[in-house]
Formats: C-alpha cells, sequence, structure tokens
C-alpha cells in the first residue's frame, strides 16, 4: 500500500509541477519529499488492525465473536478466547441441563433459599420486571411446562396431555419467585425457572461490556437470533446484518438491515420446532395453556441498544401479536421492530 501511494504521489506531483519547473528540480524535490515520507513511514507508522474470529457452542446453540480492531493476532485470540470464557461461565450459571449451575440448583431446592451468583440475581430481576410489565405473557417459572415439551425430538414427538399441561401451569408464577440479597427461593412445589426468553440477550450485553472495555471499538457478537455489534466495521460504514427467513435454510437472507453499535434479535416458531398430523408447535409457548402461542406471526425483529431489550421484547412481541405488540412498543421509543407474518408478509415498526 505504501509503495502504491508513493508512486501516484510521484506521478502527480510530476505532471503537475514539470511545466513551471525544470525537470532536474522537479526530480530532486520529489526524491526528498518521497524520501521524508518514507522515514517518517518507517519510523511512525502504527501496524493497521488485524480480523479475529472465535465460534463456539453454549446455550444449545453455536456462537461466534469477530473483533475488527485487533492490535495484533495474539491479541486478538486473547479478547476471543475471554469471550468464550465467559460464555462458558454463563452457561454454567444458567443452563436447565447442567445439575450443577445456578438455576439447576434453584429448581432442585423448592422451598430454600440457595445462594447464587450476582449476574443470576440481576437477571432473574430483569426477567421478573418484563413479566409483571407482560402480567405474566413471558414468565421466568415457565419451567414447569417448558420441560414437558422436546423440540429436538424430531422422529417421534410427543405432544404433553392436557391434564399434565393444566397441571403445570399451576406452578408457573413470577410472584412466587422470592428473591432475597444474593439467594433465590421458588416458593412452592412443583415450581422451575426457564431463562430462555432471555439469557442469551443479557450474556450478550456481558460479553459487549467485557471487549468495549478491553478497548474494542468495532466487533460483531452473535448468539444464535441474537446479533449485537460494537461500534462500525473500522472504515466507518455499518454492519450488514441479515434477517433470517422463516423456514428457509440456515443463512438464507429475508432481508438485511444496516447496524451500528445496536442489538439485532429475532425470534420466531421457525428456530425449534415439529410438525404433527399437519400442525406446527414450537417452542415459543404460552402461560395460559401451555401450547405454542399462534399470533398470526412467524417472526418477530427488534432492534435496540441493548440485547436484553431486544430479547424479550421480541419473544414478548411474538407472543402478543402485531397489533398488541406495536401498542406495547409505544413505550419504547428507541426501539424499532420487524414482523413477519404468517403469510410472509413483512411489516414494520419505526423502522
Amino acid at each position: 500500500i505504501l509503495i502504491s501511494f508513493l508512486d501516484f504521489l510521484f506521478r502527480t506531483l510530476y505532471h503537475r509541477f514539470m511545466f513551471r519547473y525544470k525537470q532536474k528540480r522537479i526530480k530532486l524535490y520529489i526524491a526528498l519529499l518521497l524520501s521524508g515520507m518514507l522515514l517518517l513511514g518507517m519510523t511512525g507508522c502504527k501496524p493497521l488492525p488485524v480480523q479475529v474470529s472465535a465460534t463456539g457452542f453454549y446455550f444449545d446453540t453455536f456462537i461466534s465473536v469477530t473483533i475488527y480492531d485487533a492490535e495484533n493476532e495474539e491479541r486478538g485470540n486473547e479478547l476471543s478466547e475471554g469471550c468464550m470464557s465467559l460464555a462458558e461461565h454463563y452457561e454454567n450459571l444458567y443452563s436447565k441441563s447442567i445439575p450443577t449451575s445456578d438455576i439447576s440448583r434453584i429448581n432442585a431446592h423448592p422451598g430454600e433459599y440457595v445462594t447464587v451468583d450476582p449476574d443470576t440475581i440481576t437477571l432473574l430481576q430483569t426477567a421478573c420486571e418484563y413479566a409483571s410489565l407482560s402480567d405474566g405473557a413471558i414468565d421466568p417459572s415457565i419451567g414447569a411446562v417448558s420441560s414437558l415439551w422436546d423440540f429436538h425430538e424430531t422422529t417421534d414427538p410427543a405432544i404433553p396431555p392436557d391434564d399434565v399441561l393444566s397441571e403445570a401451569l399451576t406452578h408457573v408464577d413470577y410472584r412466587k419467585i422470592s428473591i432475597k440479597d444474593q439467594q433465590v427461593m421458588l416458593t412452592e412445589k412443583g415450581m422451575a425457572l426457564d431463562l430462555g426468553f432471555i439469557a442469551k440477550g443479557y450474556i450478550a450485553d456481558r460479553i459487549k461490556e467485557y471487549l468495549s472495555g478491553e478497548g474494542v471499538k468495532s466487533a460483531i457478537i452473535s448468539l444464535g437470533g441474537n446479533i449485537l455489534a460494537i461500534g462500525e466495521k473500522p472504515d466507518g460504514s455499518p454492519f450488514h446484518v441479515g434477517i433470517q427467513k422463516p423456514f428457509s435454510d440456515t443463512g438464507t437472507a429475508l432481508l438485511t438491515i444496516e447496524d451500528s453499535d445496536r442489538s439485532v434479535v429475532s425470534s420466531g416458531n421457525y428456530e425449534r420446532y415439529f410438525e404433527v398430523d399437519g400442525v406446527l408447535y414450537h417452542h415459543i409457548l404460552s402461560t395460559e395453556n401451555g401450547y405454542p402461542v399462534n399470533s398470526g406471526l412467524s417472526q418477530v425483529t427488534i432492534l435496540s441498544d441493548d440485547s436484553v431489550t431486544g430479547d424479550a421484547l421480541s419473544t414478548l412481541c411474538f407472543i402478543l401479536g402485531y397489533e398488541k405488540a406495536t401498542t406495547l412498543l409505544e413505550k419504547y421509543p428507541d426501539v424499532q421492530a420487524i414482523f413477519v407474518l404468517d403469510d410472509g408478509s413483512v411489516v414494520s415498526y419505526n423502522y
């Protein structure tokens, strides 16, 4: 790049001045100028930033972090490994399938206070706030119901009996989660926590917080359907984020949006589902009847400043349906939304 630039500068100066001065003087002047610039370049230029990526499998999904402005490859690898360590740390706090996680220990000891990590307290309090906002349409104690469904089993999927779902629903009530200092208790036997509607957003925010604290100004964090940008590309242009087309091959974009320092979170009925007798059953469950929500939507994408907001609102807006969702979003003037209806049509809100 430096050689090309110097060649360009030489030719420009030469042709500009050749008619005003003698050729020998011009060549001497340019030679001195280029020598000085070359000396400065050798002694004062900083190395260009490098791009480093890392991937992992946590929270039952692939995650990736791409840092665009690492000082060097070694530093970039150090930071990306730090991101994966954070992902593992939070999986060990919030996973329902890890017996030693905070969530598993709380679920295993109803009626008892369990001491947990401060981040678990913060996330649970945030989840309960959204549960209160939605009058329980989303609820961190949905675990009693969600545990009855297996959306990974597609060869012989089972639909829980109505009476079993009805009994499980009696244990879904965020108001029966007691938080005291650094301890959490489920006050009723049969209750269980499931933070799937909000955990990835919270974790994405913590990874961004870590990278920003380390001086990173350009990066993309991806946790499944959660995308979080730090700043812009190094050249100042926005990132381009593809919105997954429902029920299409992974990576098929319905549309592409520009993103600078914001979160993009999508929730939909195409992510984890199975079909029985032509009926689609997906993982976003109703706290009213325990069955997958039928709201007339296939997908909701939320653009917001932080990912925890996007994660919670994308699920809540999907549950509410388009009309009720847009009424809710009036309370969030800085949030934008893109809705995909069941018929495939796309409607935007404040976007």
